[in-house]
């Protein structure tokens, strides 16, 4: 296994960003750059040995700062949408950041994807990776409390793509952080994700007004087109559903182990991709506003030309009680596990 740490041009702010690539010996390779702690390039072998870049990613970090699409970012404080950019806290109401239809989306207007995080390099037995951490103060976009977040990327020889997520804060404050990494397990900039076959292990999701924020109701998605309890190709029933998935999918139990979420596998390449979690929810996100209008390298990027899963608590929890709580006090830990499990299946495989 190898890991290798280069620069990666300038920030905004004129200061050194690294890249960092990950890689083992069955051919596969995952990059990450400090900026935004961002999950770059990730690249796969087909069946047949042949390995293609599966996420979106661009060329230079000017293109990440104009092509603004959280592609691979780390998301927080506050991963999807806050209603109206407000909550209220023991008592007291807060105003954050809108960025987003009136509302909080993704941490704000200067949210994680943003900030140049610090970044260390690791070799240990079976696994390379990476560390990033930061500090965002309190007040910033608005949120309580001063949080101290890492964000552990590993690889191992098993395939498996590890993302941790650790915070500790100083007053009370929500948080709900998570990875946007877009997928094209064909190869990205291939096409559109609609033959992908994918299975939810999430029986219920929350249904959403026209921008996106959950209407609070808990909906059963069996006979519906949010079904995704049996494999099936996510193009089946798109068309049902007004300008493709963005939904929040809630897990079949409500504890925090760690467990398969999701399965998503394309039929031409081989290649599949577990998402195992311990959240209690994942979003799909089926690049509804792609558009074929971003590229890198002469990649376009079509509509519907990757999809996300994005593990977390639900949108808006902060402000509906029912909701899984969200809210971090001092003396806890934030402590989330995301795994990425690839592998090549055959022709035959369903």
């Amino acid at each position: 296994m190898t890991l290798k740490k280069e620069p990666f041009g300038k920030s905004p702010q004129g200061k050194g960003i690294d890249r960092y690539t990950l890689a083992n010996s069955r051919g596969l390779s995952a990059s990450v750059m400090s900026l935004g702690a961002t999950l770059m390039t990730v690249v796969m072998p087909d069946r047949s040995g042949s390995p293609s870049p599966v996420t979106i990613a661009f060329d230079t970090p000017e293109e990440y700062e104009k092509k603004h699409i959280y592609a691979g970012s780390t998301v927080g404080r506050f991963a999807n949408r806050i209603g109206h950019g407000s909550f209220s806290l023991d008592g007291k109401k807060y105003t954050l950041a809108c960025n987003d239809h009136g509302n909080h989306l993704h941490g704000g207007i200067v949210g994680f994807d943003r900030v140049l995080w610090k970044a260390e390099g690791f070799e240990e037995p079976g696994r390379v990776g990476v560390r990033m951490s930061s500090t965002s103060r309190d007040g910033e976009e608005g949120y309580p409390g001063t949080l101290r977040v890492t964000v552990t990327f590993s690889l191992t020889e098993e395939n498996e793509l590890g993302i941790e997520y650790d915070a500790v804060t100083d007053a009370p404050t929500p948080v709900n952080l998570t990875n946007h990494a877009y997928w094209n397990l064909a190869g990205a900039g291939s096409g559109t994700v609609e033959a992908h076959v994918l299975q939810l292990a999430c029986p219920r999701y929350l249904p959403g007004t026209d921008v996106g924020m959950p209407t609070g109701e808990v909906r059963s998605v069996a006979g519906t087109a949010m079904d995704f309890t049996a494999p099936k190709p996510i193009g089946r029933d798109i068309a049902q559903v007004q300008g493709g998935y963005d939904h929040c999918y809630i897990r079949g139990e409500t504890g925090r182990a760690l467990e398969c979420i999701a399965t998503a596998s394309d039929h031409g390449s081989g290649r599949r991709m577990e998402v195992w979690t311990t959240m209690p929810a994942i979003h799909l996100y089926t690049g509804n506003f792609l558009g074929g209008t971003l590229s890198s390298s002469g990649r376009p990027y079509p509509k519907h030309g990757a999809f996300c899963l994005e593990t977390e608590f639900y949108p808006d929890c902060v402000n509906h009680p029912d909701f899984p709580s969200c809210i971090l006090r001092p003396g806890q830990s934030y402590h989330h596990v995301t795994r990425h499990v690839f592998s090549v299946v055959s022709p035959e495989s369903p």
